[in-house]
């Protein structure tokens, strides 16, 4: 039997084949191949006659049998079957599903990876965070849904491009700046003179100290010698910026995220693209002036308001350079881009997505893509934390690393949808039982990993199992998964949620655990025991590429 790695495309392949035959006027309908509720109405369900029976002008039945006598023929299909007013659904032949096995085994690390990118250019934006103070839970969670979605979209065929933006200029800047200023001179935030919007984490006194010391810090983009001069705020700025940012690498890293470029904001004034992009905007013909400001139309692309884009002092406001850098990304080749960030950065879509179609250079309307993550309450013994040793005000990232492990922090944060408030259980991400879900799946990796240890043969021979005799309730539930996971992928990276990836591999990891608890695979039989050995071991793989995508370790033992 010829291998099918993805039952769903197969499916849409064939019933478009059958539409050409039947209703060529109308080839280039959607296909839509879904799975049904009811294990009785089949494994598949297309709505194709439905969906042709106004265009068509027939009864939705007759063109379900029309499409089926021309469905090409297909050993992985079993029977066809019409349901209800038209809806056909499709049995999956059962030596398919079992073949799904060695698809796994043979494709190993690769098997889920599908070609919905085409290699097209496709950059991710996420953490961003302002280089003031190390960052925070909520950073945490856009850094590992953003991680875990660049893994998503690279499996799914996009050349994934990540990239870290930071506002290295501004008020933020200046308050970081006049801080670590007062630090080096003995002041502390206890001070009549401190600053309202000075930052008094104790991390300040850290950065000061380094300046006065004459240290030298190097990050990921860019390095610094701090010059011992209280009085030089320029050199106050530079280190304290180099400083912090090394910080934030080094929590990223914690982490196991990185990033292949680094953009600043500063870079884009001096280098004239802030300039550039309200050049363009001007000679577009969507600004005016008005009581001293220059204003852009975005009402004519669907703002409630226009809005300030040079403000009476001369000055931009804080969504212009936003065009620019954007404008930037579209000239470096990107087909898509995805922004992840927090919610709060809500207001901003509308005018970014204005200003780039104002702009009248060919980028798509909606371009870009966001994805806006929620909030994130840390409980610890059933009360909320709020406040860091080292940063005082809130939680750091790195709190939840040193407390709980990368592991553990990575899967919580990324397990839910990013538009969901978050609550991060402290004493359930530490606690070893079926409640924790990353210490649910790891322990059905490590207890398939211990089962292939005892039986101790080579894994070349579970190429040869005969897996026809794969046919129990557990077994076939665990096929049915396997079959599944490149679809997971294909709906995570074309929803932009990499949460269903987790939600994938609990229950992938239920159903082993069942398995396991029901089975016996050590047994007398060399036949049955290598077909149920294969079984697991594709389970595995599975279960491992899966953990990748979300950054997490798939334990051999635990």
């Amino acid at each position: 039997m010829s291998v099918v790695l993805n039952f769903k495309s197969h499916l849409a392949e064939l019933f478009s084949q059958a539409l050409r035959e039947v209703a060529p006027e109308q080839a280039a309908a959607t296909v839509l191949i879904e799975r049904p509720k009811l294990a009785s109405h089949g494994d598949y369900a297309c709505n194709l006659a439905m969906q042709l029976a106004k265009p068509l002008r027939k009864s939705p039945r007759d063109i379900a049998n029309a499409l089926i006598a021309a469905l090409p023929k297909s050993e992985v299909v079993e029977k066809v079957e019409i349901a209800g007013a038209g809806f056909i659904n499709v049995f999956i032949a059962t030596a398919a599903k079992q073949q799904v096995v060695h698809s796994v085994l043979h494709a190993g690390a690769g098997y889920g990876h599908i070609h919905l990118g085409g290699g097209r250019k496709l950059q991710v934006e996420f953490v961003s965070a302002n280089p003031t103070g190390p960052l925070h839970v909520g950073h945490g969670r856009g850094a590992a849904v953003g991680d875990c979605l660049c893994n998503v979209l690279h499996a799914a065929g996009w050349n994934v491009t990540r990239e870290f933006y930071y506002n290295d200029a501004g008020a933020q800047i200046e308050n970081l700046t006049q801080s670590v200023q007062l630090r080096c001179k003995g002041i502390t935030p206890d001070h009549s003179s401190w600053p309202e919007g000075g930052y008094r984490g104790d991390y300040i006194q850290d950065v000061a100290n380094a300046y006065m010391a004459g240290e030298s810090v190097e990050s990921d983009d860019q390095s610094y010698t701090g010059k011992g001069d209280a009085d030089d705020a320029e050199a106050i700025r530079h280190f304290a910026v180099a400083y912090l940012r090394r910080e934030q690498d080094l929590d990223l890293r914690a982490f196991n995220v990185e990033f292949d470029v680094f953009s600043l904001e500063s870079a884009l004034y001096s280098e004239g693209k802030v300039q550039a992009a309200v050049d363009g905007l001007i000679a577009s013909g969507h600004t005016y002036e008005q009581d001293g400001a220059l204003w852009l139309r975005t009402t004519d692309f669907g703002d409630d308001k226009d809005r300030v884009m040079r403000k009476t002092d001369g000055g931009y406001t804080y969504f212009v350079p936003d065009v620019a850098y954007h404008l930037e990304k579209w000239q470096r080749g990107f087909v898509r881009v995805v922004n992840e960030q927090g919610a709060d950065h809500h207001s901003t879509i509308t005018r970014v997505r204005a200003g780039l179609q104002a702009l009248d250079v060919g980028i798509p309307k909606g371009w870009p893509d966001y994805v806006l993550h929620q909030m994130v309450t840390v409980l610890k013994n059933g009360e909320e934390v709020k406040i860091s040793k080292r940063a005082g005000s809130y939680v750091t990232l790195r709190d939840l690393i040193d407390e709980v492990g990368c592991d553990a922090t990575r899967y919580f944060l990324a397990a839910r949808h990013p538009d969901s408030q978050l609550v991060f259980d402290i004493d359930l991400a530490k606690s070893r039982s079926n409640d924790n879900p990353v210490y649910y799946i790891q322990y059905a990796h490590a207890r398939i990993s211990t089962v292939l240890e005892s039986w101790g043969g080579e894994r070349g021979e579970l190429l040869q199992a005969e897996v026809g005799l794969l046919d129990s309730e557990y077994e076939t539930a665990l096929l049915q998964l396997m079959i599944d996971y490149p679809q997971v992928i294909e709906n995570a990276a074309e929803e932009l949620a990499p949460h269903l990836i987790a939600f994938y591999l609990k229950d992938l990891a239920a159903a082993f655990h069942s398995y396991y608890n029901a089975s016996r695979f050590l047994v007398e039989d060399a036949a049955v025991k290598h077909a149920r050995l294969a079984l697991i071991a594709a389970t595995a793989q599975v279960m491992h590429n899966g953990l990748t995508l979300l950054g997490v370790s798939a334990p051999d033992r635990m």
